[in-house]
């Protein structure tokens, strides 16, 4: 069965297709390497023993996408393409809302041309706002983000449900991640930030390997019970078999489907940073900042939903996402090769 991965060689879609393979499916990526090298590909090879096909382009390219269905049945689509910094989306929210609304527009009619109905949409815990009280839950309202970024990710979630209620034989997820972190346990995939890391993981982990001198942490005076702010963290590995459980849920079941997708619990950065430095055997350096604007204290998921529909939980700890990350990053200083 062909599923068409959008942004299929980032992060989280690299190792999406990992598992995608390994359930028997056949995945093809498409990818503009915008924040991604084409080398994961061997990666994947080397995890799995099949190389998908890679479409190099852009999902605005509606000539391409109708390409990639005209020569593939397609069953499903997972949705990972966009720009995903919440603070460069202050700076450049024009780019945000053109790569990640208007290129899922496009996306979405070609689907509709070809007949494809299945769709699964990377979405994020950021359409939630600032709630009043934790865990975060799927009937709470949507609240308002406070990035270009997450908006573009509520606007794309009110657009697909819009198209669910017209045309109802669309079958769609809109899975909401809390933080991915981690790596595949080979070490052979991993994070690979272009440029300074924009999320704190793979901050802390180019600091233990010497490529960063010390990492900031914004706040410690924040009502939690060591100063900083705490998140729920889950590992890209759990979060990729998400997307596995949710697609099958998708088959002959018309509607729209909101999951959370996170552990279930909090952890703060200080109990990040000290279990990466269990994991790497040293300490990484740090140091205190102020809070940035927008930072909540404290939020984490209730993911009773999925577990209950999908049959999907997460089974790896903060351990094991620090020592699988820390494996990666150790193994490839550089990332992945160019």
């Amino acid at each position: 069965m062909y599923v068409l991965v959008t942004g299929g060689s980032g992060y989280i879609g690299s190792h999406t297709c990992v598992q995608l393979i390994k359930a028997g499916y056949t995945p093809i990526i498409l990818d503009n390497l915008c924040n991604s090298k084409a080398s994961v590909l061997e990666r994947i090879t080397t995890l799995t023993g099949k190389t998908p096909v890679l479409y190099q382009g852009d999902i605005r390219d509606r000539a391409l996408l109708d390409t990639i269905f005209q020569q593939h049945n397609v069953h499903s689509v997972i949705h990972f393409a966009g720009l995903k910094a919440v603070g460069e989306s202050v700076n450049k929210p024009m780019e945000y809302y053109d790569n990640n609304v208007y290129g899922s527009l496009v996306l979405v009619e070609a689907m509709r041309a070809a007949g494809v109905t299945n769709l699964i949409f990377s979405s994020s815990a950021t359409v939630y706002g600032d709630q009043p009280k934790t865990p975060y839950v799927e009937d709470f309202p949507t609240g308002t983000p406070s990035s270009p970024y997450g908006r573009s990710k509520l606007m794309v979630e009110q657009i697909l449900q819009d198209l669910q209620r017209a045309e109802p034989q669309w079958s769609i997820s809109l899975l909401r991640y809390f933080n991915p972190v981690g790596a595949h346990p080979s070490g052979l995939m991993g994070e690979d930030p272009q440029g300074i890391p924009n999320n704190l993981m793979p901050f802390i982990a180019q600091v233990a390997v010497g490529r960063r001198e010390s990492l900031s942490i914004f706040g410690n005076d924040y009502p939690t019970e060591d100063g900083t702010a705490v998140r729920d963290y889950i590992h890209v590995v759990d979060l990729a078999d998400g997307h596995l459980a949710a697609m099958k849920t998708l088959h002959n079941k018309p509607g729209v489907h909101i999951y959370n997708l996170g552990a279930g619990i909090g952890k703060s950065v200080l109990q990040v940073v000290n279990a990466f430095s269990a994991a790497c055997g040293k300490p990484v350096s740090y140091q205190f900042a102020p809070r940035r604007a927008g930072d909540l204290p404290a939020y984490w998921a209730d993911p009773t939903k999925a577990a209950n529909e999908l049959n999907w939980r997460v089974s790896r700890t903060l351990e094991d996402m620090a020592a699988d990350t820390w494996l990666w990053q150790s193994k490839n200083p550089q990332g992945y090769p160019d």
